[in-house]
């Protein structure tokens, strides 16, 4: 009875749990393992981290991961930061359709997922990641070591003395047991959980509709389930450590110091492991395939709206109707279209300019990567991705803003230049550098940016920059409502450059002095008097 109450209990936790968000901590140094050790060479794109950190990829992930498993975790965080040259979104689609629309199925297959939910299943990836502890030169002696140990036991009745010999062949063996402990522990957690995980995907290809993700899966399994009896000692050790009494573990320490089994089963274990690497990485991603859907089903699940894009060969072509930010709660929603231009926008701060940046930015990235666009519609083409956002000071290296900026700038430009199309997201071009030689380096570096197929979206205060790309670039602006001392934002994008200026007045309306606000005035009428005739 008490096994069926807790079945129904996990059932519901888990019907209740589809569609919302994860309520526990992300430790993105062992989410990230796989993804950093990974060969992605044949990747379309592979995300930087600076392009993440502009745009907030930790955060993102927080509200996209909806996956069961530690595997499926770290393979779907993969999987949003690579860039496939061919997806597979079609044979995709299927399994998350399936998912959404067979509620008992999907549960059962979750409890199968959550499994693998120790922390320890991070390290799984280790086994076919990294560099497998090699055995000391002097190994050769462990071997004869533990036979010496057997004879002088199976003797001791015949010949009283062999217990001297014992004696002296245990003591080396204590020294061999304890040296290898720090080898062992290293292994405690990732070899125990590929049994698991072997298992886990067993389970799973009984499924008719998974054999789609890999058809020869049960060729990998064979081949792991031919070293299971060696590592199955790996999954004692760790339960006698969490779970048996100490009499039990003291009586199988003295059984293995006796006959150091731990190093000969470890190197042993590790020798078999090392040329098998292709075969858990094959069931790791089947699993993570499985586990990644079910995500993405749960995400669209709990959207008010999302949609699947429609990728196209067109050119310098995006478009978008009631696109949003999910990280913004109740975020306005704006349309865009982009068609042979690029994009600048102008607006003061706090208008919306660089979070609807960032919104185009997230909805290429998920609709090339996961199919699904934060919008009633979207239509891209495929596209590297590329930012220079979030820019600081490098004072550790003696950099200053303007140099960092400059770089990241100029990493662009030679993206720019190659065959693939690019999607340049900007924030505030060379805000580090003086009002003229900014908009001079502004207005070159942008023309250059947005030379070919690539695609452009910058922020900028200034309106004169906006003047000289008028013929290269859609202008539109975010404004705000000045009156009755408040400053009220509609976050609406809007056509053509800003034309009010408020920052002035918003001085005004927090109690700057009068003369203060009143010399500000008189000096923007000069300039703008001075840029008018610089423009001319």
């Amino acid at each position: 009875m008490g096994f069926l109450n807790k079945k129904k209990r996990e059932r519901k936790r888990l019907i209740q749990s589809f569609g919302k968000l994860k309520n526990e901590s992300f430790n993105f140094d062992l989410i990230e393992r796989y993804f950093r050790k990974k060969d992605n060479k044949d990747a379309f794109q592979i995300l930087s981290d600076r392009t993440c950190s502009d745009i907030d990829f930790s955060e993102l992930f927080m509200v996209l991961d909806r996956t069961n498993s530690k595997v499926g975790q770290q393979y779907i965080y993969d999987k949003l930061r690579i860039i496939p040259k061919v997806p597979e979104f079609a044979k995709q689609e299927k399994l998350i359709n399936w998912f959404i629309h067979n509620q008992e199925t999907r549960v059962s297959v979750q409890r199968k997922l959550e499994e693998l939910g120790s922390n320890e299943t991070y390290y799984i990836t280790s086994l076919f990641q990294d560099e497998h502890i090699r055995p000391p030169k002097w190994y050769f002696i462990v071997p004869l070591l533990s036979l010496s140990s057997l004879i002088s036991l199976l003797l001791l009745p015949f010949n009283p003395q062999m217990f001297l010999l014992l004696i002296g062949v245990f003591v080396i063996n204590t020294g061999i047991h304890y040296w290898n402990k720090k080898n062992l522990y290293q292994y405690l957690g990732s070899i125990p959980q590929l049994l698991v995980l072997n298992k886990v995907a067993c389970d799973l290809f009984k499924y008719e509709n998974f054999k789609i993700i890999n058809t020869e899966l049960p060729k990998a399994l064979k081949v792991i389930d031919e070293i299971k009896i060696r590592m199955s000692f790996f999954k004692l050790e760790a339960r006698l450590d969490g779970d048996l009494g100490t009499a039990l573990w003291a009586v199988m320490e003295f059984v293995k110091t006796v006959f150091i089994l731990e190093p000969l089963l470890l190197f042993g274990a590790l020798e078999k492991l090392d040329t098998r690497r292709d075969a858990i990485e094959e069931v790791f991603r089947f699993v993570g395939e499985i586990d990644a859907m079910i995500s993405i089903a749960s995400l669209r699940s709990g959207l008010l709206q999302y949609c699947t894009p429609e990728v196209h060969e067109q050119e310098k072509y995006i478009k978008g109707k009631g696109v949003y930010h999910p990280l913004l709660p109740s975020c306005v929603r704006n349309d865009i279209e982009i068609d042979g231009k690029s994009i600048l926008l102008t607006g003061s701060n706090m208008s919306g300019k660089t979070s609807f940046i960032r919104t185009i930015g997230i909805n290429l990235i998920t609709g090339l990567t996961i199919n699904t666009c934060f919008a009633s519609q979207f239509s891209l083409s495929q596209m590297r991705i590329f930012s220079a956002i979030r820019i600081s000071d490098d004072l550790l290296n003696d950099k200053s803003y303007y140099f960092e900026e400059v770089l990241a700038i100029k990493a662009m430009i030679k993206e720019s230049q190659e065959q693939e199309p690019c999607l340049f997201l900007l924030d505030e071009i060379y805000k580090g550098t003086n009002t003229v030689e900014r908009i001079s380096a502004g207005k070159a570096v942008l023309s250059a940016l947005s030379s070919g197929n690539n695609i452009v979206f910058v922020s900028t205060h200034d309106i004169e920059l906006a003047d000289f790309l008028k013929d290269e670039y859609q202008l539109f602006h975010f404004s705000e409502v000045v009156e009755n001392n408040t400053v009220d934002f509609d976050y609406k994008l809007k056509e053509g450059k800003l034309k009010m200026r408020n920052a002035i007045r918003i001085l005004q309306i927090n109690g700057y002095p009068d003369q203060v606000v009143l010399e500000a005035i008189e000096l923007s009428k000069q300039l703008d008097e001075v840029s008018c005739i610089y423009q001319e």
